[in-house]
């Protein structure tokens, strides 16, 4: 490798490298931008026709190639709606050069080939059979081609006779790649140099970037070098989410608008032919929160599809490579969605809450992390033209990687086959993108590795949210094939904001963690005040819930009747009560109130907080009979995740704790109560 001197630039050393491995497959993407301003052309084919005039550091020769392509563009390229002028004039001259995407098919009756041009609507024009030959994509679903065609009448041939003919035809797409001297030309960089040369090529300044945008901007090109690959990205708006899928690749698409039907996805039944995810390598799917199926088995049709890349329609199976891709916007901020609801809200709600089609998630990009872009966030230098990166993205998902974390690690015990098979694919995608010789250290490796276990962790840590102790093994891990040394990795935002606060509260306030309307398990936070007066009791934040009101009405009686025996000194009829409700989850109310009122009654009234971080479980009737906790388990998940340390509960629960993972109970110091009055003393730490 070449020795550059010290003091020269990055940029000037990849330009070289650039050079010297790739020449004629590079482009200076602010051309790019100036003209497809201007012109309604895929950026695929603008940068090919830039590579090849403006591949120089000259800016006369660049300005002049520019001009080029510029006339090229103007006189060549067929708009759909001029196709029949276009005609008029090579029927007028004899010969005419079109711009066109071509599609060549094997008539077999003839025993010839035909081209078939998509803006200029001719259909079985004959062609020579060394063009399909030597460019074999004319057959796999056709290229832009600039096409010199011949138009000559003959009187005689007139029955079966096709007057145009192609007389020469030069792609301006890569008509094929050569993976091998991509792989080549890969070894003369470091991770770092080719890191920012994947991003300019899809557009990305990497200099305005730290390390980690850079690995998620990444991240998005997974489904395009994977198969099968499912995707989610939710995030602030003008972050770039759905740029790649539409602008940068030929390979996928881009649903827009959300509305679909099977037929178009998946299979018509009627005209027997298979939709978008068999014709496309990415279906993305723009504004998730639009995504609507006319047809009510879509759903189950793509949970099918996204488990097992095959879905059944009529009488058979059909299989298909393509990746799905979710993006969406978040419209609150992280905090507010992981304290109140999941990282998955913004979903429709038949998929939001369907723990089973989110299981099927792969990957789960923090779209939040990544900066809005600014003009100065778009590149100005040189990077691959879009068309040999899209095919050599796209020759690559022929390959396997996902067996080279086994060379150093493997995986901890908490990872379901599900989980294996994300990180797996993920580890396979960036090995493929970063290192396509198939060169790697096992730093390398592990960082990837790190990665793809919490992009995978970030989805089930959310269906924990929403199914309970069914996803209870979330801590993540790898470890390490010669120390044996395990190595557990987080999430970044799961951290701050509990919503059970350490230190102590103010009188009054209690936390208690019950079922709410939608059958989901929450927090929910009591706060009171007391007044003099004569004795009225106030409650806010219920509504007019019946059974809610009924609860904490339960709960003042039972004060009335039995105060004296907590304290002397608590008086229910010359003083008044204020306490508010509020359900921090969003879950809707619980009616399971009694007791919490009951604690937070008796904390007021003599002025004594309840102990730090408690969370209290549990129900009393009117007489002051304890009631069973209902799905134990799970709700001493809850306390975990909200920040609870100390969990009040009643004795006749211990006999479930059985049901309970052991490191879960390990968590807590758990209190247990025999009887109201005693639930309220321990609660206020009154011995």
């Amino acid at each position: 490798m070449e020795q550059y001197e010290v003091g020269e630039s990055t940029q000037e050393i990849i330009k070289d490298k650039l050079r010297q491995n790739f020449d004629g497959k590079i482009v200076r993407k602010d051309l790019t931008k100036k003209i497809k301003e201007g012109a309604n052309v895929p950026v695929y084919v603008l940068e090919f026709l830039l590579g090849q005039y403006c591949s120089s550091d000259d800016e006369e020769v660049i300005q002049s190639g520019v001009q080029t392509v510029k006339r090229i563009l103007a006189d060549n390229f067929v708009r759909p709606d001029e196709a029949q002028k276009i005609l008029s004039i090579l029927r007028q001259r004899g010969s005419y050069t079109v711009i066109d995407k071509i599609t060549v098919n094997l008539n077999i009756k003839t025993d010839s080939y035909e081209a078939e041009f998509s803006n200029l609507g001719l259909k079985s024009i004959p062609v020579g059979e060394e063009y399909p030959t030597k460019f074999d994509r004319l057959l796999c679903g056709g290229i832009w081609c600039i096409v010199q065609l011949d138009y000559e009448y003959i009187e005689e041939d007139q029955k079966n006779g096709m007057p145009i003919r192609v007389l020469k035809l030069t792609p301006i797409q890569m008509p094929h790649v050569d993976i091998d001297a991509l792989k080549h030309g890969r070894k003369a960089f470091t991770k770092e140099e080719w890191m920012d040369v994947l991003l300019r090529s899809i557009g990305m300044e990497p200099d305005k970037l730290d390390i980690r945008e850079k690995w998620l901007l990444i991240a998005r090109m997974l489904p395009l070098v994977e198969n099968n690959f499912n995707l989610c990205e939710l995030g602030p708006r003008s972050t770039g989410k759905s740029h790649l899928y539409k602008e940068i690749s030929p390979n996928s698409i881009l649903v827009s608008g959300g509305q679909t039907t099977v037929a178009n996805l998946f299979y018509n039944m009627s005209r027997r032919t298979v939709g978008l995810v068999g014709l496309w390598d990415c279906v993305a799917f723009d504004e998730v929160a639009g995504i609507n199926f006319k047809d009510k088995d879509g759903i189950q049709i793509m949970k099918d599809y996204m488990a097992s890349g095959s879905f059944a329609r009529g009488k058979e199976e059909k299989a298909a490579s393509a990746s799905m891709v979710f993006v969406g916007n978040i419209n609150q901020s992280v905090d507010v969605l992981l304290k109140t609801s999941s990282l998955f809200d913004p979903f429709p709600s038949e998929m939001g809450t369907d723990t089973a089609f989110l299981d099927r998630m792969h990957c789960y990009i923090p779209g939040w992390e990544i900066p809005k872009f600014r003009p100065d966030h778009f590149t100005d230098d040189y990077g691959f033209i879009t068309d040999y990166l899209a095919e050599f993205i796209r020759e690559l998902r022929k390959e396997q990687h996902g067996d080279a974390l086994d060379k150093y690690f493997h995986l901890g015990k908490n990872l379901n086959q599900r989980d294996t098979i994300a990180v797996r694919k993920m580890v396979g995608g960036f090995i493929k993108l970063m290192y396509p010789d198939g060169e790697f250290t096992k730093e390398q490796v592990e960082e990837i590795l790190q990665l793809s276990l919490e992009m995978r962790r970030r989805v089930k840590e959310q269906l924990k949210k929403l199914g309970g102790m069914e996803f209870y093994d979330v801590n993540f891990s790898y470890i390490d094939n010669e120390t044996f040394e395990e190595q557990y990795v987080s999430v970044p935002e799961q951290g701050g904001g509990k919503l059970i606060p350490d230190g102590m509260c103010n009188p009054g306030q209690v936390y208690t963690v019950s079922q709410g309307k939608t059958g989901m398990l929450g927090v929910f936070r009591l706060e009171s005040q007391m007044l003099p007066g004569n004795g009225k009791f106030e409650r806010t934040g219920i509504g007019t819930d019946r059974d809610s009101r009924e609860a904490s009405n339960t709960a003042f009686n039972y004060l009335k009747a039995n105060g004296s025996r907590v304290s002397n000194s608590i008086s229910t009829t010359t003083k008044d009560y204020i306490i508010n409700y509020q359900d921090l989850q969003g879950i809707g109310m619980t009616n399971k109130l009694a007791l919490p009122t009951l604690i937070a009654l008796c904390s007021i009234a003599l002025g004594k907080s309840t102990i730090s971080t408690l969370a209290v479980l549990g129900e009393i009737s009117i007489s002051g009979i304890m009631m069973k906790v209902e799905e134990l388990a799970n709700a001493l998940q809850v306390c975990l995740d909200s920040g609870a340390k100390k969990v009040l509960l009643p004795i006749s629960s211990a006999a479930d704790l059985g049901t309970v993972p052991a490191e879960l109970i390990g968590c807590f110091n758990l209190i247990f109560y025999q009887s109201a009055e005693d639930a309220v003393f321990k609660a206020l730490g009154v011995e």
